[in-house]
């Protein structure tokens, strides 16, 4: 309360960063209280307006850079900072690295007392631009036509990166160059072809979702719209078919909720096929519009080789893989495994995971549809002992039931991939407390210059 007190909204202060939180932000104390300001680096000095006071903690916004950190740098997007997609552009990419090493360190010590677990260094990118294979971007009607871009941080004002007056070269830096392009060329044709049949309010374009696979070099176009009748939409996709000729399917996703997930629940393909094929680790992956697979080609290699380097296959293990998707992992230890179950709620990846499965030719891999938390106890009590556990849960981190399930199964080895650092270090915290002890954890950087970071650790059960 003391601190409340000496601090109060529209202040003014100086505060050395000294730190960077979860969510990319610089971090500095002042009288003892944290202050999170974004858009700054550890290393600076600088002037803050104080915008908001919580119990424990103070934000800020930078006012003036008093003293540059010798790690800040110059952002190469002309609209970071407005556009939201980056939170550390500003900061340079060797030593985002350490900083996102640090931040796995401190969750693991600070929210599960595992102060003493070895945290290799994060594996980076030798290029880290163009990466990501799937972009989602918003679509508005403005007074010149057709709008294509991200939503500004906290607004629905749109960043529109493909203005006319613009290079061929526009687009985001993060996303392939490839997919930058053929948004482009779709905003160019919505604004020939677009426009719906009937619908006199509301907003009829919703977004474009595009998807590369990275091996065979083709091209998903969905264009994600209200229902209702769109004149225009077979000469549209047969336009964008031969004008860029990568393209090997264009799909219309109706979707008329409000709010909630992009993709509505019917998909109708406009023109080519309804999936795109790609390759991974010698595997071959059919990728329809709604799968889920990984957005940075380069890295998931990177992070799918720690996970078979740690599960120590030598094909006589049975192994389990919760939260499977669409099998990326389950097929990729199926080779040096006896036998591999996946595990997924989403009944649309358990198709694709069958059908990856059979277009691989590999017969050894269960994929069981149903909640990791229900479906893991289930096998439990069935009285399955695998030897390796991969558990690959969202952002949220695994239930307890699951967690749970696991300490009964009493598996050799327990191989943990995780998007969230914090949830990380509740369930290992939780694991480390039923027979499970941390050996190892590799960070890995699958998002440049945003402040995600992926890991994969390793954990093994303790000697009775």
């Amino acid at each position: 309360m003391e601190n409340q007190q000496l601090l109060k909204k529209k202040d003014k202060v100086i505060l050395q960063v000294n730190g960077l939180t979860h969510a990319g932000e610089g971090v500095g104390r002042h009288n003892g209280m944290a202050v999170f300001v974004p858009g700054t680096a550890p290393g600076d000095t600088v002037l803050v307006a104080i915008t908001d006071i919580k119990r424990n903690y103070a934000r800020g916004r930078l006012l003036e850079i008093l003293a540059r950190s010798p790690h800040r740098c110059q952002p190469e997007c002309a609209i970071y900072g407005s556009c939201g997609g980056c939170q550390l552009q500003h900061v340079a990419y060797a030593e985002q690295l350490r900083l996102k090493t640090v931040l796995v360190k401190d969750s693991l010590a600070r929210l599960a007392g595992l102060d003493d677990v070895l945290v290799l260094p994060a594996a980076g990118m030798d290029y880290p631009w163009h990466y990501r294979n799937k972009a989602v971007f918003h679509l508005q009607e403005g007074g010149g036509g057709y709008e294509l871009g991200y939503y500004e941080e906290g607004s629905r004002t749109l960043t529109d990166f493909f203005k006319e007056s613009e290079s061929a070269a526009a687009g985001c830096l993060l996303v392939d160059r490839d997919l930058n392009g053929a948004a482009a060329f779709i905003k160019k044709l919505l604004n020939k072809y677009g426009g719906p049949a009937g619908v006199k309010h509301g907003r009829f374009f919703r977004h474009v979702v595009l998807r590369k696979a990275f091996a065979s070099g083709e091209i998903m176009a969905v264009l994600v719209t209200g229902s209702g009748r769109w004149p225009g939409e077979i000469d549209f996709a047969g336009e964008l078919m031969s004008g860029y000729p990568r393209l090997a399917s264009v799909v219309r996703s109706i979707n008329d909720n409000p709010s909630g997930a992009v993709l509505g629940s019917w998909n109708d393909t406009l023109a080519g096929r309804d999936y795109i094929m790609d390759q991974m680790g010698g595997l071959k992956f059919r990728i329809s519009p709604s799968s889920f697979y990984q957005v940075n080609p380069a890295q998931t290699l990177v992070l799918y080789e720690k996970v078979l380097a740690y599960a120590g296959l030598t094909g006589a293990e049975t192994v389990v893989d919760a939260f499977s998707g669409v099998g990326t992992i389950a097929l990729f230890l199926a080779g040096q495994s006896k036998k591999v179950y996946g595990l997924e709620v989403v009944a649309r990846a358990v198709e694709d995971a069958r059908g990856n499965a059979d277009l691989n030719k590999i017969s050894n891999v269960e994929f069981i549809a149903g909640a990791v938390e229900k479906r893991l106890p289930e096998l439990a009590a069935l009285g399955l002992r695998p030897d390796v556990v991969v558990l690959d849960p969202p952002r949220a981190g695994c239930g307890r039931e699951a967690l749970d399930a696991v300490a009964k199964m009493r598996p050799l080895r327990v191989i943990y991939v995780s998007c969230d650092p914090g949830t990380l270090a509740r369930d290992l915290g939780y694991l480390n407390g039923r027979g499970y002890r941390v050996l190892e954890v590799q960070p890995v950087d699958m998002f440049p210059w945003t402040r995600h970071v992926e890991c994969v650790t390793l954990m093994s059960r303790v000697n009775e």
